[in-house]
């Protein structure tokens, strides 16, 4: 088994769907959770220092998980889906490995065909409201991706793991995985571009980088 792991935000789709809740709740409210977020990507904060401030300032609905979920396929990268069908026929088994939410990726994760997803889980009421997540997720801390890595090797044994993504959280799988690819196609943090292995702008490239 030859496994590719790809991260959601700003690599699988264009947006970063904690902001793209926190904009239900208005431009101040997106601004603010959006600047913590680009924090936290850039490696300027620790991502548990913000992780669980920015869930309970949003509160977010399931209504609102909904519609981020449309949200993520409408804004999918252009080449993903084909990317995707011709590294399955070369061989590779697609996971996503996300530090966003299980129920607002999956929709996306169905329309790109990819079965597993390691993102944090929301909880929620009966009616629907707001209840929490689940805190101890590694993706919700520094160095949480290459733990699931770590154990999705010890799950598998596959002969080989790639990761590609846009952030630091990514970056850091670098030391675990047999490649990390670097991806800038929506934004480009000068860190990741650095320290990568490889660095790619568009998920159309990636096979030829494999």
């Amino acid at each position: 088994m030859k496994l590719i792991c790809f991260d959601c935000d700003s690599t699988l789709s264009s947006v970063e769907g904690i902001d793209e809740l926190a904009r239900l709740r208005g431009p101040e409210a997106f601004a603010r959770v959006e600047a913590m977020t680009l924090d936290a990507m850039n490696g300027k904060i620790p991502i548990e220092s913000v992780y669980g401030f920015r869930l309970d300032y949003i509160r977010p609905t399931t209504e609102d998980v909904a519609a981020v979920g449309r949200r993520y396929v409408a804004t999918v990268e252009p080449t993903a889906k084909a990317t995707i069908e011709r590294l399955v026929a070369l061989g590779w088994t697609p996971i996503v490995i996300s530090g966003g939410f299980r129920q607002t990726i999956r929709p996306l994760a169905d329309f790109l065909k990819i079965g597993r997803v390691e993102a944090v889980d929301l909880f929620f009421a009966e009616d629907g409201t707001y209840a929490g997540f689940d805190s101890t997720y590694p993706a919700t801390r520094t160095g949480g991706k290459a733990q699931i890595i770590a154990a999705i090797r010890e799950e598998f044994r596959p002969e080989r793991v790639v990761m590609v993504g846009d952030g630091v959280s990514d970056l850091e799988t670098q030391p675990v995985v047999d490649l990390f690819i670097g991806f800038g196609g929506f934004a480009t943090r000068e860190r990741v571009k650095r320290e990568a292995a490889a660095f790619v702008t568009s998920l159309s490239e990636v096979p030829a980088v494999l």
